[in-house]
Order: structure tokens, then C-alpha cells, then sequence
């Protein structure tokens, strides 16, 4: 029979040959966006999957860009994002795979309490945007490549406007950071509903328009192709998605919410 001795010599020869203690626990790593961060979300969720399931996460949290960007390069095992055309076109170059719709919120457009550009008698986020363009404001941009950042330019697009006039700042910065320079400089900015719940006792703002399928928001996760990148994590990355399909988490998500407000709506389906 081993004694106490043997048992810690042989954990510390684990340790010296392998370079990590023996039994450790096997960790995930997640690339997501700060939205999922910021409001907290993750926080609330994953302690819960981490305790059943004896992974430990590790989470990234960064622009949708930067996600997606570090998939591609192998550096994470699993990906949630707020992309849709930028996600496609990953899985469709054949890095992702099972892309699930795990939830949703919306995009709002915030601005000054005294709404300047006069927006909130818009037909459409399109027509808000010219608005704000025309008027002279300050329109704040996160300039990061992020899910929020691809969801903006679309919306420029789609409003025949260049995002070139003279208030239009792009700050490469992550929602947090950009949702208090536009409070600071009190110019309007696009920003996911959970960000703005969850920083809203440090704002001096007002959701000035929101509404309609051109907002919408919704969050895939999606796994990371083996055949690119074998030595990832994957079986972790599958317990990981499914645990966010299932019936639990989804209820969990529909039941999170900050100051009394629900953030997202799960919306998995089979």
C-alpha cells in the first residue's frame, strides 16, 4: 500500500515531467465579447456549469473580430459571438462548427436625455442615423471590429451615410469604456441592452430610439473545426455548448437580470 510519502512523490514526478500538478482541472477557453462580460452574464452562468462539470472556463473577453480572429488562429477552444454574417462566413471557410443560437437581446441607440438630433420620432434606426449624421452631433463609435461595431456600419450602409462627417469619433474601445466617453462627451452611441442595463447608474443618458428586426441581437456559440486545429480542447468546448442548450442554463438566462431588468432572451431551439 502506498503511504502519504509515495503518493506526494509521485504527484510531484506528474508535475515535473508533465509541467502541470497532477489532477488538475482541464480548462476551456472561451473567446466572447465584453457584452457577455460586462452585464455580467458570465459571471451568473458559468460558476454553475463549472461546478457540475469540473471544467474551469477561462474567458476572453474582446470584440467579436478579435474572437473570431483567435479561433482562426487555434488560440481558443470555443467561440460565442454576436455576428451573424461574420459567423457564417467563418464556419463556411470550415473553422466552425454546430453554431447554436443560445439567446438574443437588441441594440439600442443612447443618447443625451434632451435628444438633440431629434431621433426619437424616427420610423427607423436608418432614419435616426441620418438624423444624427445632419444634426451636427456627436456620434460615438466603438471602432473595435466588434459584433456592436459590424451591427453600426451595417446600419450607416443601409442609411446611405459615410461614417465620415465631422462628428463621427471612432475609439477603438470595448462598450464599457465607449458607453462613458459618449456620457462624458454627451454624444449618442449604438450599444447592446445588456451593457447599457448593467452601466446605467453611471450614465447620464437615455435610450433615445430602439426597436424593430433591425436591432435585434442574437448570440451564437459555436465550436472550432478539429481537423484545423486538433490539440484544442474539444471535448470541453461540446460539454460547454450543450450545457448552453440545455434546459438549465436557458432557464437561467431568461431568469438574469440586473436592477430588476431581464438582459437576454434565451432562445435555443431543437
Amino acid at each position: 500500500m502506498l503511504n502519504l510519502k509515495s503518493i506526494f512523490s509521485i504527484a510531484l514526478a506528474a508535475t515535473l515531467i508533465t509541467g502541470i500538478p497532477a489532477h488538475a482541472t482541464e480548462i476551456i477557453k472561451l473567446a466572447t465579447t465584453t457584452s457577455t462580460e460586462n452585464s455580467g452574464l458570465l459571471k451568473y452562468l458559468l460558476p454553475k456549469f463549472e461546478a457540475e462539470s469540473g471544467y474551469e472556463v477561462q474567458v476572453i473577453a474582446t470584440g467579436t473580430g478579435k474572437a473570431l480572429k483567435l479561433a482562426r488562429q487555434g488560440d481558443v477552444d470555443v467561440i460565442m459571438t454576436h455576428a451573424p454574417a461574420a459567423e457564417a462566413k467563418f464556419v463556411d471557410e470550415g473553422y466552425g462548427l454546430l453554431p447554436r443560437g443560445i439567446m438574443m437581446n437588441d441594440f439600442v441607440i443612447l443618447g443625451p436625455k434632451n435628444d438633440p438630433a431629434n431621433i426619437r420620432n424616427s420610423k427607423t434606426v436608418e432614419q435616426a442615423f441620418a438624423k444624427i449624421a445632419k444634426s451636427g452631433e456627436l456620434f460615438i463609435s466603438r471602432g473595435d471590429n466588434s459584433g456592436t461595431n459590424m451591427k453600426e456600419l451595417i446600419i450607416w450602409k443601409n442609411s446611405q451615410v459615410a461614417p465620415s462627417f465631422a462628428g463621427y469619433k471612432s475609439v477603438g474601445q470595448g462598450m464599457g469604456k465607449t458607453l462613458l466617453m459618449a456620457n462624458e462627451l454627451q454624444g449618442y452611441t449604438l450599444s447592446d441592452r445588456g451593457t447599457f442595463v448593467a452601466y446605467k447608474a453611471k450614465l447620464d443618458m437615455a435610450i433615445d430610439f430602439e426597436g424593430g428586426q433591425a436591432l435585434a441581437n442574437p448570440y451564437q456559440i459555436m465550436l472550432i473545426n478539429p481537423a484545423k486545429y486538433p490539440d484544442l480542447n474539444h471535448k470541453g468546448a461540446r460539454a460547454l455548448s450543450d450545457w448552453l442548450i440545455g434546459a438549465e442554463a436557458q432557464g437561467m438566462i431568461n431568469s438574469y437580470k440586473v436592477k430588476g431588468e431581464q438582459l437576454f432572451k434565451a432562445t435555443y431551439s431543437e
